[in-house]
């Protein structure tokens, strides 16, 4: 009976933790929530060490991305006809893959007696770790790492031009087991076996109060100094499109003119504002450019009306011998109709643009309409648009670190983000997709501009402040100037050194860990 108790309040912890993972985000975005969430977690893992340790990260882990994610159900049944039976056991199957993590997690740190003094080091450089490995792991799937919570704390944000997300999540993680370590100290409980000394307690909390004033007076500085170099910088007028194009409607052939003729419309309307470059969202021509004639001269003639250059998300395809290569494409066209360049989505969306692993699932079908799977485009390729580089991220490539630095790394002067979040409702997904863009213009330090075809759309300066944004499901247009840096931050040049590190450390200790156990059951 003692047992049972044991397991439902571990159960219970586990899942507590979860949820509160979940609700640092947005929608609800109660952020502070984020540096305590892992407490109960560790709490519950302190009360049976040896027991249940996987499964018990594996439940706080489950509640957290599935309460996460929810609205892939939703999505995969409208737009990619799954009936409800066949949609939730893919969100399950997604949220039971990334709470393996988590699980792992839980594991490492309760089946190695870490000291309390390991442990408080240990734990953070394993989470970031395991963050960093779910980036690019099975072609990756970093939605809403632990640091993006932050993404309205302008100051502590500012380390990521250095540390990349991860900087972040590691500082929060840092607190939390500072917290966990204290409530042990007060509640006179060891863990595992070692009882959490008074200097160790109050140290830990020093440490933790030291480092956050250490990042806020980084982002202090980081922020003036931005503040004195965007005035004395070049800028452009940039003027972003939201046609608020129903999904439902977005294919159908009897609303293409129309919709086009929309995006036409809202580009003659922002012109008295003068732009030097008007953006429209995602697939906002939602027909083959160049290779549908009368739609192409009807948006080269619009275009033309303007004297403005426009980027016009479409779909495109490359003919080859025997079939086609279709891309998800981003066409920058000149105020004189003429083509100056064009990027092709490098990253592409599993279930959504392709079908992996075909054979094992063909009950799954592609939720982009109307063509075969999309082919990848190149890696860190930017349009040269006037004397300036445009470093264009399709949709959830903005999510991805590396793209972005790819980007900038190839001398991309602004980030734009054009997407089509229409899939996603009114639900949380398109608030979290907008928070992790603001990470990657911190990151490089350039200004970002985001099109969504139904929202969130809006302007993001070099050090993460929005400075314009349209909400969901509204037709407007809006412009702003944005600065043009030039220069190139630490993570830029270097990339995620800081999560490596984090990584090789992990490795080594574990090494260590697993030779000091062999050593002991010698005989």
């Amino acid at each position: 009976m003692v047992i049972d108790n044991s397991n439902k309040k571990q159960i219970s912890l586990a899942i507590l933790s979860g949820i509160l993972l979940t609700l640092s985000f947005p929608k609800t975005g109660l952020s502070l929530l984020a540096w305590f969430a892992l407490v109960p977690l560790l709490y519950s893992l302190h009360l049976r060490p040896e027991k249940n340790c996987f499964r018990t990260g594996f439940v706080a882990g489950f509640v957290h991305f599935l309460s996460l994610t929810y609205w892939l159900v939703p999505t995969m049944q409208t737009y990619g006809h799954l009936p409800l039976y066949q949609s939730v056991p893919v969100l399950i199957l997604l949220a039971a893959y990334l709470a393996l993590y988590i699980g792992i997690f839980s594991v490492v740190l309760t089946k190695f007696r870490f000291q309390p003094l390991s442990f408080l080091i240990m734990v953070p450089a394993l989470w970031v770790s395991l963050e960093y490995i779910r980036s690019f792991f099975l072609s990756g799937f970093p939605w809403e790492l632990l640091g993006y919570s932050q993404y309205k704390y302008l100051h502590l944000i500012q380390i990521a031009d250095i540390t990349g997300v991860y900087g972040v999540s590691w500082i929060i993680i840092f607190t939390n087991v500072s917290i966990f370590q204290t409530l042990l100290y007060f509640s006179k409980k060891e863990w595992p076996g070692s009882k959490i000394s008074k200097r160790l307690c109050y140290g830990s909390l020093f440490t933790a109060s030291v480092l956050l004033c250490a990042v806020w007076m980084y982002g202090s500085l980081k922020i003036k100094q931005l503040d004195e170099l965007i005035p004395r910088s070049e800028s452009s007028q940039i003027a972003i499109l939201q046609g608020n194009i129903a999904q439902s409607q977005k294919w159908d052939p009897k609303f293409i003119y129309e919709t086009t003729k929309k995006y036409i419309d809202l580009s003659s309307r922002v012109i008295k504002n003068k732009p030097a470059l008007i953006v429209w969202p995602e697939t906002a021509a939602p027909f083959y450019f160049y290779h549908d004639t009368e739609l192409t001269e009807i948006v080269k003639t619009g275009i033309i009306g303007t004297q403005t250059s426009h980027l016009v998300g479409s779909p495109s395809y490359k003919r080859k011998k025997y079939n086609y290569d279709f891309y998800n494409s981003a066409y920058l066209i000149n105020p004189d109709g003429t083509l100056n360049g064009k990027y092709d989505k490098a990253h592409l969306v599993p279930f959504g643009e392709y079908v992996p692993l075909k054979k094992w699932l063909p009950f799954i079908g592609k939720m982009v309409e109307g063509v075969g799977d999309f082919k990848p485009g190149k890696i860190g390729h930017t349009i040269k648009w006037d004397k300036y580089q445009l470093g264009v991220q399709i949709c959830y490539e903005i999510i991805f670190p590396d793209l972005a630095r790819a980007m900038v790394k190839n001398n991309a002067d602004l980030i734009v983000n054009i997407t089509n979040d229409a899939w996603y409702g009114r639900s949380s997904a398109p608030y979290q997709h907008f928070s992790m863009a603001v990470f990657r213009a911190v990151e490089n330090r350039r200004s970002l501009v985001r099109a969504a075809n139904t929202g969130i759309s809006g302007f993001i300066d070099p050090a993460g402040r929005i400075t314009g944004k349209i909400l969901l499901f509204q037709e407007a247009v809006m412009t702003r100037p944005m600065p043009i840096l030039t220069i190139k931050s630490f993570y830029t040049r270097f990339g995620d050194i800081f999560a490596s590190m984090c990584l090789v450390a992990v490795f080594f200790i574990l090494i260590q860990q697993f030779a000091k156990r062999r050593k002991k059951t010698k005989p």
